[in-house]
C-alpha cells in the first residue's frame, strides 16, 4: 500500500511592517500631533494606497467603497489599524466598518476630508476682523463633502494637541484628534454622523504636556449648570418680529420714549421657563407701559448668585430656563408686543473656572499676560486682554452675535469704568502706567470704540448703554470726535447717570426737615445733564446688600414712605434722561430683592390687607409711563438743553422743585415736586406767558395711588401779578405734572 505524504501547513504570512511611523505614533498617543490628517486616513505611496485609522477599542476595521471594495485592516497595535492596498488612487468615497464587541458601525473617515473652514474665515480670524466669528468657530452641524456631521473648531494657539471628546465617543478623544490650521491657532475636525444634542468639550494638551478639558468658548448651547459641557446646537426658530425691527430704526433712542423695566429672568417668576415667561412677561410689561425690558445677563454662568455677571459661556443663553430657541421665542413675543429688549453684557472680566477661559490652552490667552493687568481686584476674576486682536474679535463678534442672532435691541455694558482705568481699585505699585504715563487703559478704549462703531454700523436701530461710574469724557460722543483729553468718544448711545442716582437717593433718604441742607443734590444733575446722553437708573444694585428697596430708603412712617417714593418717581420720570426701574420697585416692595425668590408678588394678593397700598404705586407706575409716552416734551429733547428750563430750583426752604420740559414744537410740560410733608396752598410759580391755562394731568397724591387726594381739579389760569404766575395747591410729599 502506498503511503500518502503528510501535508505541510502553509507558511504563515509575515506580519507586515507598521504603516504608522514611530514618531507619529508617539505624538498621536500622547495627544501632541498638530496634523493627524497627514498620518491617518488614506495616503498614496509608491506601492499603493496606505489606509490608517486609530480606533483603540475596536476589534476589527474594514474599508468599504460603493464599488465593492471590502478590505479588512491589520491590527497595528495601540489601537491603530492599517493596510497597504494595491490601488492606483484614493477612493473618492470610502467608509470604515468598525466592530466593537457585538456592534458594527459604518462611518465616513474624518481624516479623508479637506478642512471644513475656508481660507477667508482664517484670513479674517488672523486679522482679528471676523465679525461673525460664531459661524466659523464652535460646533456646527453641516454637510461637508457630501457627508452630514458636525464641524468642530477652536482657537488654542499654545496647545500642543487638541482632541474633541463627548457623548459620541464616550469622552475619549483618541479617535478624534484635531488638526492645526497653520499660524491661525485654529484647530479643526469634521466628525461625520453626529449632530444636534451631542455634548462635547475640547481636550487640550498644554505646552508642558499636561491635559485640560475645556468647554467651547464659542458654544451656543450648554448643559444646565452646575454641569458645564457644551452642546451641539442649530437654531430652528422662525422670527415673527419684522414689523418691530423696521419700526425701531425710525427714531434714535435718545429722541424716543425710553422707559425700562429691569428684570432678572430666573427670579421674576421663579420656576418659569423662557417659553412660560413669554406668556406672562410681555403682558405684564405692556400693562405697565414700559417701552423696554432690560435683562440681567443671560449668557451662561456657573453660579446663580452672581446674577449672571460672571460669564463662562459668552455665546450661550443660560440653559437654566430652556434652549436658545426658547430664548428667541421670548424675545420674539416681547417684540410682537411692542417691547424692546436690552441685555446686560459683561466684557469686563470672566471667572477663573478651570474648565472655562482661564489659561485656556495652558498659557494666558483671553486674559492679559501681565498678572497686574489680568487679576480683577474686586471680584476675584480675570480681565480680558483687549490689546490682543483675537480677544478683541471674540468680544466684538459676541456683541454682534446677540443683536443679530437674537434680535437684541441694545446692550447695557457692565463695569465700563473698571475697563477704562489701569489703576481701577488698585493701590500704588499695583498697576503700570500706559505708554504715555497715564492711567487710561488704551487697549480697552480702542476695544469699546471698535465694538460701538461695529455694532451701530451692522445693526440698524441698536443702542449701547454704558454703566460708567466716573466722569470719563465722551462716553456717548462719536468715536471720531476728539475730546479735550485727546481721546475720541467711546461711541455709546446712552450712559447710566450714576451721579444723579446717588445724589437723588441721598436727598430722599433724609427726613424732610433736613432736606433743605441737601437741596443741591437734586439740582446738581442739571449742571451736567447734557454732557452725555443719560439713563436715570434705579437698578438691581440699589436694592440689595443692605441698601434697602426703594420704598424702604424713604424716611417716615409707611404712608410717608410710599408718598416719598411716588413723589420721587414723578420727579424721575420728568427729569431729562431715560428711566430704568428694577422689578419689585414698581409696587413698592419693602424687602430687598433676592435671586432666590424674586419679587414679593404676594403683596398684590387682594387677600392681603395692605394690597391697596402696593397696587396704588403700581397704578402710578402705569400712569407715569402712559403720560410719558404721550408727552413728547418728556423725551423728545432729552439731550438738548433747550428742552429744559427751571421755574424754581432754589426753593430749599420749601423743598420744592419746579421745571418745564419742552417738546421739539415748543409744547411745554410743567413738573412740580413738593418734598415736604405739608400742604402748600396758593404756591406761586412764574410761568411762560404763552399758555392760557394749565391742567393737572398727574398727581402722585391721587387717592388711586394711596395718597391724600389733594389735587388741582380746575384749570389754572396765569395771573398778571409781577409777570404771568400761577397759584397751585401742592400736596404733601408729591409731584404734579401740568400741561397746557
Amino acid at each position: 500500500m502506498t503511503r500518502r505524504p503528510t501535508p505541510t501547513p502553509p507558511t504563515p504570512s509575515p506580519t507586515p511592517p507598521s504603516l504608522v511611523p514611530a514618531d507619529d505614533r508617539t505624538r498621536l498617543l500622547t495627544a501632541t500631533h498638530h496634523n493627524p490628517h497627514g498620518v491617518l486616513g488614506a495616503h498614496p505611496t509608491h506601492t499603493g494606497i496606505a489606509f490608517r485609522t486609530w480606533r483603540p477599542y475596536a476589534q476589527h476595521v474594514t474599508v468599504t467603497t460603493p464599488e465593492g471594495l471590502h478590505a479588512e485592516l491589520h491590527d497595528d497595535g495601540d489601537g491603530f489599524f492599517t493596510a497597504l492596498l494595491q490601488l492606483r488612487e484614493v477612493p473618492p468615497a470610502y467608509e470604515l466598518e468598525i466592530t466593537y464587541g457585538d456592534t458594527t458601525q459604518r462611518i465616513a473617515d474624518s481624516y479623508a476630508l479637506l478642512p471644513s473652514l475656508g481660507d477667508l474665515d482664517l484670513h479674517l480670524i488672523n486679522e482679528g476682523r471676523h465679525e461673525q466669528l460664531w459661524k466659523a468657530l464652535g460646533a456646527h452641524p453641516m454637510e461637508h463633502q457630501g457627508i452630514q456631521g458636525t464641524r468642530f473648531t477652536v482657537w488654542a494657539p499654545n496647545a500642543r494637541g487638541v482632541r474633541v471628546v463627548g457623548t459620541f465617543n464616550y469622552w475619549d478623544g483618541a479617535a478624534h484628534s484635531m488638526r492645526s490650521l497653520g499660524s491661525s491657532g485654529i484647530w479643526e475636525l469634521f466628525v461625520p454622523d453626529i449632530g444636534e444634542g451631542e455634548l462635547y468639550k475640547f481636550e487640550i494638551t498644554r505646552p508642558d504636556g499636561s491635559k485640560t478639558m475645556r468647554a467651547d468658548p464659542l458654544a451656543t448651547r450648554t448643559e444646565v449648570p452646575p454641569a458645564n459641557s457644551s452642546m451641539v446646537h442649530a437654531s430652528h426658530h422662525t422670527w415673527g418680529d419684522e414689523a418691530w425691527l423696521e419700526r425701531r430704526t425710525a427714531h434714535p433712542a435718545h429722541e424716543s420714549p425710553f422707559s425700562v423695566y429691569e428684570v432678572h429672568l430666573a427670579s421674576w417668576r421663579p420656576g418659569l421657563t423662557y417659553r412660560q415667561l413669554a406668556e406672562q412677561l410681555p403682558a405684564y410689561v405692556t400693562d405697565l407701559g414700559f417701552t423696554h425690558v432690560e435683562l440681567l445677563p443671560v449668557a451662561e454662568h456657573p453660579f446663580g448668585g452672581s446674577w449672571g455677571y460672571q460669564v463662562t459661556g459668552f455665546y450661550a443663553p443660560t440653559a437654566r430656563l430652556g434652549s436658545p430657541d426658547d430664548f428667541k421665542h421670548l424675545i420674539d413675543k416681547l417684540h410682537q408686543a411692542g417691547i424692546g429688549v436690552l441685555m446686560d453684557w459683561v466684557p469686563a472680566h470672566f471667572p477663573r473656572d478651570d474648565w472655562a477661559l482661564a489659561e485656556f490652552d495652558g498659557r494666558t490667552l483671553y486674559e492679559h499676560e501681565d498678572p497686574l493687568r489680568s487679576a480683577h481686584p474686586d471680584w476675584g476674576t480675570l480681565e480680558f486682554d483687549y490689546g490682543r486682536k483675537e480677544v478683541r474679535n471674540f468680544l466684538v463678534a459676541n456683541a454682534l452675535y446677540w443683536c443679530q442672532e437674537f434680535h437684541i435691541d441694545g446692550l447695557r455694558v457692565d463695569a465700563v469704568a473698571s475697563m477704562l482705568y489701569l489703576d481701577y481699585s488698585r493701590e500704588e505699585g499695583q498697576w503700570t502706567p500706559n505708554q504715555f504715563g497715564g492711567r487710561e487703559n488704551l487697549d480697552a478704549v480702542a476695544f469699546l470704540q471698535e465694538m460701538n462703531a461695529t455694532l451701530y454700523r451692522e445693526v440698524p436701530g441698536v443702542v449701547t448703554i454704558a454703566e460708567e461710574s466716573t466722569a470719563w469724557d465722551g462716553v456717548t460722543r462719536a468715536t471720531h470726535h476728539i475730546g479735550p483729553g485727546g481721546f475720541g468718544g467711546l461711541g455709546f448711545g446712552l450712559k447710566w447717570n450714576m451721579g444723579w442716582m446717588h445724589d437723588s437717593l441721598d436727598y430722599m433718604s433724609h427726613e424732610p426737615v433736613h432736606r433743605k441742607f441737601h437741596h443741591n443734590e437734586m439740582t446738581f444733575s442739571m449742571v451736567y445733564a447734557y454732557s452725555e446722553n443719560y439713563v436715570l437708573p434705579i437698578s438691581h444694585d440699589e436694592v440689595v446688600h443692605g441698601k434697602k428697596s426703594l420704598v424702604s430708603k424713604m424716611p417716615g412712617d409707611w404712608w410717608q414712605q410710599r408718598a416719598n417714593q411716588r413723589a420721587y418717581m414723578g420727579f424721575m420720570w420728568a427729569h431729562p434722561g431715560k428711566q430704568l426701574l428694577f422689578m419689585g420697585q414698581e409696587f413698592a416692595q419693602g424687602a430687598e430683592w433676592s435671586e432666590a425668590h424674586g419679587p414679593d408678588w404676594w403683596l398684590l394678593d387682594p387677600a392681603y390687607g395692605a394690597e391697596p397700598d402696593h397696587r396704588g404705586v403700581r397704578d402710578l407706575t402705569r400712569d407715569l409711563n402712559k403720560i410719558y409716552r404721550e408727552a413728547p416734551a418728556l423725551w423728545e429733547r432729552d439731550t438738548d438743553p433747550a428742552g429744559f428750563s427751571w421755574i424754581t430750583g432754589d426753593a430749599a426752604e420749601d423743598n420744592v422743585f419746579a421745571f418745564l420740559r419742552h417738546a421739539a414744537d415748543g409744547t411745554p410740560l410743567l413738573s412740580v415736586s413738593n418734598f415736604s410733608p405739608v400742604v402748600r396752598h396758593e404756591y406761586r410759580l412764574a410761568v411762560p406767558d404763552d399758555v392760557p391755562a394749565w391742567h393737572e394731568i398727574l398727581n402722585t397724591d391721587n387717592a388711586r395711588y394711596g395718597g391724600g387726594d389733594i389735587t388741582n381739579r380746575d384749570p389754572i389760569k396765569p395771573e398778571a401779578d409781577q409777570g404771568p404766575t400761577i397759584h397751585l395747591t401742592l400736596p404733601p410729599l408729591a409731584t404734579i405734572w401740568l400741561s397746557p
